[in-house]
């Protein structure tokens, strides 16, 4: 979803969670793959396919 451009409050919305947990599980995703932020985060998917170009 982050990959997605997702931002916290709409990561909540989806998952049914408060956007405070949202915000701990990116920022639990940005320090368990060393990623600077959310755009590193994006490329990450990019690479390894979890994400595909929309057309």
């Amino acid at each position: 979803m982050v990959g997605r451009g997702l931002s916290n409050a709409e990561l909540a919305a989806e998952l049914h969670i408060s956007p405070g947990t949202a915000k701990t599980h990116v920022a639990n995703l940005l320090a368990k793959l060393q990623a600077r932020d959310r755009v590193q985060l994006v490329i990450l998917a990019y690479e390894h396919r979890l994400i595909a170009p929309s057309r």
